[in-house]
């Protein structure tokens, strides 16, 4: 598989210079500076294409090109916010870069509760705390009905929490929810916002009536909106797994498992709709069997993301070293480049180690842990490609 990386643009401090020097083949990124909902322009793409290429590198994947919300709630808008992204598909396609990573999670792009979780040895990675969701989602957000959706005993010590938490550990807790994972991602919420909180319960409330079947039939009617437009270019869609795997805010997730893979697959089946195997988002849903998934999807893979996850049962999840967790990268990588060896591929979220944690990275996107997963997942790749060949 190619090896790839998630870069922010010129404004990263990890330069790309680092990242061929360090093995990286070919760059994940995005038109970062254009406002979510506008046209990416031909001369943008190409500007960034040729800056890539300038430093020996290749731009392989587009992450993302936001679905705007009012395209998975189905606004009064959804046709003329598809056919602007028609256009940008079209000017990427003009430009070479042929490979589309989106999600269609609603309001909320990825769920952590602690981005420097301590690990033994010092270094650190994103948690997920069921109990401190919960509080979250009851002291904080006060949404309505959301007790309902919590255990009788993580309701409990939500409200044993309750009792301790200061002005301070709360604004923690909507830095690490709200702000520092999303803001990067999806542009919904910003470190500028006055009221994120406020803001982020407005967001929640555009999908009131919207349940798991409206949902799916909005991402349906935009995947059969694009393909023409994919075909003509020759385009790949993959859609991103809900991260985690599990319904969360009182929001319908359609990206969760086995079933719901193939059923968009399948309701749009076109080898250009398919799926960004994501083993670390995958593997927080305890329903998930990685490795069978990649057998069963291989051929409908057009981007991997190699991360792994520990789930505890209570379903807190850690992210794990790569060569740990219930992922299985070393049987994933095996499977990927025996059926459909061509694939880039990304590590992800990586540990903080080495002073990461100073630097100013994107929550996730750390230097020095990546740089060691990438080491890793090469040197499992190299070895299943030297014993396939050496059969």
């Amino acid at each position: 598989m190619e090896k790839t990386w998630r870069w922010f643009g010129k404004k990263d401090p990890i330069t790309l210079q680092m990242l061929r020097q360090i093995g990286v083949e070919g760059i994940v990124t995005a038109l970062h500076e254009v406002k979510n909902g506008d046209v990416w322009t031909y001369e943008a793409i190409m500007d960034l294409k040729n800056y890539i290429e300038a430093a020996g590198l290749r731009w392989s994947v587009v992450e993302s090109l936001p679905v705007m919300e009012s395209i998975k709630y189905a606004g009064p808008d959804r046709d003329e916010l598809i056919e602007k992204y028609k256009i940008s598909l079209a000017n990427l396609g003009k430009a070479g870069v042929k490979t589309i990573c989106y999600n269609f999670m609603p309001v909320l792009d990825w769920a952590r509760t602690d981005l420097y979780h301590q690990w033994a040895d010092g270094g650190t990675s994103l948690y997920f705390d069921k109990v401190e969701f919960c509080y979250f989602e009851r002291y904080i957000l006060k949404r309505e009905g959301a007790e309902k959706d919590y255990t009788a005993e993580e309701n409990a010590k939500a409200d044993e929490k309750a009792k301790h938490m200061t002005k301070e550990d709360n604004d923690r807790m909507v830095e690490n929810i709200i702000i520092k994972t999303q803001g990067f991602v999806n542009g919904n919420i910003s470190e500028e916002d006055f009221d994120p909180v406020g803001k982020f319960r407005s967001l929640l409330a555009l999908y009131k009536d919207i349940d798991r079947d409206t949902l799916r039939e909005n991402m349906r009617y935009f995947l059969a909106a694009i393909m023409p437009t994919c075909d003509e270019w020759g385009m790949n869609m993959c859609v991103h797994p809900d991260d985690p795997p599990m319904q969360l805010l009182g929001l319908p997730r359609i990206v969760t498992c086995d079933e719901d893979i193939e059923w968009f697959l399948n309701a749009v089946d076109n080898p250009h709709n398919g799926l960004t195997f994501c083993c670390g988002s995958l593997s927080a849903g305890a329903q998930n069997d990685i490795p069978a998934l990649a057998r069963k999807y291989a051929k409908r893979t057009h981007f991997v993301h190699l991360r792994s996850t520990n789930v505890e049962p209570n379903g807190n999840f850690i992210e794990a070293d790569h060569l740990a967790g219930r992922a299985n990268l070393i049987e994933v990588c095996r499977i990927f480049e025996e059926q459909n060896p061509n694939l880039p591929m990304r590590v992800d979220h990586g540990r903080c180690i080495l002073g990461d944690e100073k630097g100013s990275f994107n929550a996730g996107y750390s230097f020095h842990g990546r740089m060691l997963a990438l080491g890793k997942m090469d040197g499992v790749m190299a070895t299943v490609r030297y014993m396939n060949a050496n059969k």
